[in-house]
């Protein structure tokens, strides 16, 4: 798990403080805690559907323009609006990308390359995506009919709970990190940047929970004893923990898929509202990453160099400059790392350090955390004037579900600023800029 420094033992003390009280709520998240990093051999180690979480690649993606909020303030209406129509939200959302049962197949394996392919986005965006969009070992045959016919209609969509589409600025007294923010394509004094957090949805939920049912026969099987249900796990070189490895790496595709969509819808609002094309716009993106994956790495663990399997749930990798994995436009700035916060305070642009290698390998928080539960939420504030609050503060909301609105609430998280603080403090992720929402998509 984490190695013994004192500084990573009182950042998650602080990090993770909410998954310690909603033990006492039920809500600390299926099996390991949100926030969770643990890597395990691949010739000796498990895998474990809980420890990865069921939104298999849930994930951030940030995105520029070259609009200022000036320049968006008296379209902002329209343009959240625009996306509330083209990005569908909510439970049981579905896409507009109409695919048969050999194309999702193909997604499946591909990820974003089969957007690109098929004209849902650019080259480039390929490499500013983790792992250019797509895990290898990706076997659909190891995927359920029933997980196939949910997440057959549901590619370009968000979903619910924590789920968005934000408008954000970029304030020139919010940048921290000038050099690195000019590097990343943010460069103008409140600076337009889209941020989008979703993932596989319910094919990812059906894979996890397909899999959780068979690990319970492998683990009497391999004489694994678990305390908890929820950490159902197998070992990764057996059959079961490579055919979950499979079928875990179909979702994960199939969610950089899902983003990119929705990249590509985004892409076509801002055109659409300002009549220019995306292009012109300068709308590339300055990263895709995951927060709730396993992943084959190599890591240095007692003084030697192995491979292991990492899981991260609720965490997103933070690698350093000149780390193999890096895209070249990135290898000598390090990994951009997205955190987000709520939908009322804003989120941050970070950047990947040497020491969340040595430490937590080569991870960091994926977002703010609640200090709450969903329902303690919606008993304090009512989701209609909630929306009327956010917008006399100037920011535009827009929810499919008014109780999904209050649920999400600002004073619901805990505050991204101190959360950030500890990341840098602990040297995990240095932050580079705060984004400050303008407008908003829930579910």
């Amino acid at each position: 798990m984490l190695a013994g420094n004192p500084e990573i033992q009182l950042l998650y003390a602080r990090w993770s403080y909410c998954y310690v009280a909603n033990l006492r709520q039920d809500k600390w998240g299926y099996g390991f805690p949100i926030g969770g990093v643990a890597a395990f051999d691949v010739d000796t180690g498990v895998i474990s559907p809980g420890g990865i979480g069921f939104d298999i690649n849930c994930g951030m993606r940030l995105v520029t323009t070259n609009l200022t909020f000036k320049d968006i303030q008296p379209k902002l209406k329209e343009l959240v609006n625009e996306f509330f129509q083209s990005v569908p939200s909510g439970v049981g959302a579905k896409g507009f990308v109409k695919i048969n049962q050999s194309q999702f197949n193909e997604m499946m394996v591909d990820g974003s390359k089969w957007c690109i392919e098929n004209g849902y986005g650019w080259k480039e965006d390929l490499e500013r995506t983790e792992g250019n969009g797509k895990i290898d070992w990706a076997d659909p045959s190891k995927v359920s009919d029933k997980a196939k016919q949910r997440g057959i209609n549901q590619i370009g969509t968000l979903g619910s709970g924590n789920h968005y589409l934000e408008v954000q600025v970029a304030s020139a007294a919010n940048i921290i990190d000038e050099e690195l923010a000019k590097k990343f394509g943010i460069h103008t004094p409140d600076q337009v940047v889209i941020m989008v957090h979703c993932g596989s949805r319910g094919f990812g939920h059906q894979i996890g929970t397909d899999y959780l049912r068979i690990f319970d026969s492998a683990m009497k099987k391999y004489n694994i004893p678990v305390l908890d249900r929820e950490l159902a796990c197998a070992p990764f070189a057996s059959n079961e923990g490579q055919d979950y490895y499979k079928a875990m790496a179909c979702a994960a595709n199939m969610a950089f898929a899902n983003r990119q969509v929705i990249l590509h819808r985004i892409r076509e609002g801002f055109s659409k509202v300002f009549k220019t094309s995306a292009e012109d716009l300068e709308m590339h993106m300055i990263y895709d990453v995951a927060h709730n994956i396993a992943k084959v790495e190599e890591h240095n663990v007692d003084g030697k160099r192995k491979k292991v399997v990492v899981h991260r749930k609720g965490s997103t990798r933070a690698f350093p400059p000149n780390h193999p994995e890096l895209p070249p436009i990135y290898k000598k700035t390090g990994q951009p790392v997205i955190i987000g916060g709520s939908m009322e305070t804003g989120s941050y642009l970070l950047v990947g350090t040497k020491k969340a290698m040595e430490d937590t390998f080569g991870s960091t928080a994926h977002g703010s955390g609640r200090t709450m539960s969903r329902k303690a939420a919606m008993r304090q504030v009512r989701g209609d004037k909630l929306q009327k609050d956010m917008e006399s503060k100037g920011i535009y909301v827009k929810s499919a579900s008014m109780s999904g609105l209050a649920e999400e609430a600002g004073f619901a998280y805990k505050d991204i600023n101190e959360v950030v603080e500890s990341l840098k403090i602990a040297g995990i992720s240095k932050p580079v800029v705060q984004l400050k929402p303008v407008g908003n998509i829930k579910g």
